[in-house]
């Protein structure tokens, strides 16, 4: 790494598990910056959203603040943005939970819930948590670094429906298969939590890092 180390923006809009998505990235090289600010998510090197809650409130909250427009600011800037779980699915057009809430649009598609049952009739138990496989694909930057499957912590209740099967890097079987992992240009977001899921996870910040250096 060059003399100092990628200040990274992690977006706070008021929720989120913030500290522990902070210290994981520190051990990945990197200088995290929690912030509400936009002037400094525009200016980072790199943008990381992290997300627990309902999609319309984050959602909501990032309009508020005017944090959507800086991070698609940065985004068009082509600064590297890590989004995670609900961090994947504000990048999305709309979500049908709580009601149809509008989301940044940058990805095609939607946010749908887990269905109640399996393709096989048997009752899905929702939300999806633990530990699950993802198989990556695809030739974004993230994956030059990472293997092309391994096993992260999932805590969810709803996934996103791309409507271009492009955009989908990385998936999982649970109840049929669905998008874990999507990426296009400046932008790689996953479903699970890295910051939870130990050596897998380490393994995806790292492949973060690298990638920020190469567009520094």
């Amino acid at each position: 790494m060059g003399a100092s180390a990628p200040r990274i923006a992690v977006v706070d809009y008021g929720a989120g598990n913030l500290r522990s998505v902070a210290k994981a990235l520190v051990r990945s090289g990197l200088e995290p910056d929690v912030t509400g600010d936009g002037a400094a998510v525009r200016s980072a090197d790199g943008v990381v959203l992290p997300g627990v809650g309902a999609f319309a409130d984050a959602a909501r909250s990032l309009r508020e603040k005017g944090l959507d427009d800086a991070v698609r600011h940065a985004i068009e800037a082509g600064r590297p943005y890590l989004g995670l779980c609900l961090g994947l699915q504000v990048l999305f057009e709309e979500a049908d939970e709580h009601g149809v809430t509008a989301g940044l649009g940058l990805m095609p598609g939607r946010v749908e819930r887990f269905p109640d049952r399996g393709p096989s009739g048997e009752r899905l138990r929702v939300p999806h948590i633990g530990w699950n496989t993802v198989r990556f694909s695809g030739d974004h930057p993230m994956l030059a670094s990472l293997p092309e499957e391994d096993i992260y912590y999932f805590v969810h209740s709803y996934r996103p429906v791309p409507s271009r099967p492009e955009f989908t890097v990385g998936t999982a079987d649970y109840g049929g298969g669905f998008t874990a992992a999507a990426a296009s240009g400046s932008m790689f977001a996953v479903q699970f939590h890295p910051e939870k899921s130990q050596s897998a996870g380490k393994r995806m910040l790292d492949a973060y890092a690298a990638w920020v250096e190469t567009v520094r």
